[in-house]
Parts: C-alpha cells; structure tokens; sequence
C-alpha cells in the first residue's frame, strides 16, 4: 500500500472524529498505532518507521490547527505510556517517566512523535483525561479517555491493512428522576 494512501486513511477517518466530536483548544486527543498492523503484520512484529511518519503526516497537522494536545500511546512494552509535549504534561499534572521509546520497545508512531514534538517527555497515563482518540490496529487507547466513552462510527474502518476505531467522550450523567440534563451535550 503507498503511504500516501494511507495518509489519505487516517485524514478521512479524522475528519469523521472531528465532525462528531465537540473538542476544545487544549483538549487532549491520544492516538494509538500499530504500523505493523496497518502493514499486515501481527501488531509488534513489524514496526514501521515509513509508516509512522505517514500516518503523522496526517495527525499532526490536524491536532495543531485545532489547538489540541496529541498524546501518542507507547505499546505494551512500555505499559501503554505516551509521548506529549512537556507543556500538556505540566498543564495536565501528568506523571513524567524516564524512558526513550525506541522501534522495538514503544514503537515507531511513539518515535515519531519524539522527533515532531516540539519538547516531548514521556509520561506514565493521562489519568483519563483525553476527550478523543483514534486506536489504529487494536492498541487499547480506552484507559486514556474521559469515562464515558462514545464510539463515532465511521465508514472508515481501516488504515491500510489495520482496523480503526475512534472514540468522543461525553460527560457523565449524574442524579436521579428528577434530574435535567442540558439536551446540546452530545
């Protein structure tokens, strides 16, 4: 698959998310990425770098012209951690780690984002604060978001050979019978 298709994949699918999604300036917004299966690989066989930079290609420009905050998932190797700009983490009270992703242990979309990222760190979880996400090839962004997540279905189901998924977050619903809920939450 050429990588500007995929390019093209993952600005679709964003394009859904963000259609779907009420998202502020300084929200944050994680994605996880398995370029080995958007290749066809098994997730961690494969890693990517090509693939990766693809893939960013599309992200980041997205995430920026909106004012958000991209967290990229580490894998499992790393216990799901992620890579953000040093400013979210100070603003979101983030735990900072040290570790360095590397191809074979936090994966080739984490590398990525250290070299775009203006001052990455690594931090330990975003404490459930992320309000969307993107999961491209099965890596588990759920414990990132907000607690009540909202699938967004989308025609858009696959990055090249990887599934898709995407995910809003909505407030929780408190209170009883007597409650009143403001009907222009989505």
């Amino acid at each position: 698959m050429e990588l500007q298709e995929i390019t093209g994949q993952v600005r679709e699918t964003l394009s859904d998310l963000f259609a779907a999604a009420e998202l502020n300036p300084g929200d944050l917004f994680v994605v996880g990425c398995s370029t080995s299966e958007v290749g066809g690989h098994m997730i961690g066989s494969a890693s990517s770098e090509e693939t990766a930079a693809a893939i960013m290609d599309a992200v980041l420009p997205e995430i920026r012209s909106r004012g958000l905050n991209l967290a990229v998932q580490c894998c499992e190797h790393l216990n799901r951690a992620l890579v953000v700009e040093r400013e979210a983490m100070q603003r979101y009270d983030l735990t900072h780690v040290w570790v360095r992703p590397w191809l074979h242990a936090g994966g080739a979309f984490a590398v990525e984002a250290l070299k775009r990222f203006s001052d990455p760190v690594v931090v330990e979880d975003l404490k459930a604060k992320a309000s969307a996400g993107m999961d491209i090839g099965g890596t588990f962004i759920g414990m990132h978001l907000h607690p009540v997540v909202v699938p967004v279905h989308t025609e858009h189901r696959r990055v090249g050979r990887a599934v898709v998924t995407i995910a809003r977050t909505r407030p929780k619903y408190i209170g009883g019978p007597r409650a009143q809920y403001d009907q222009d939450v989505r």
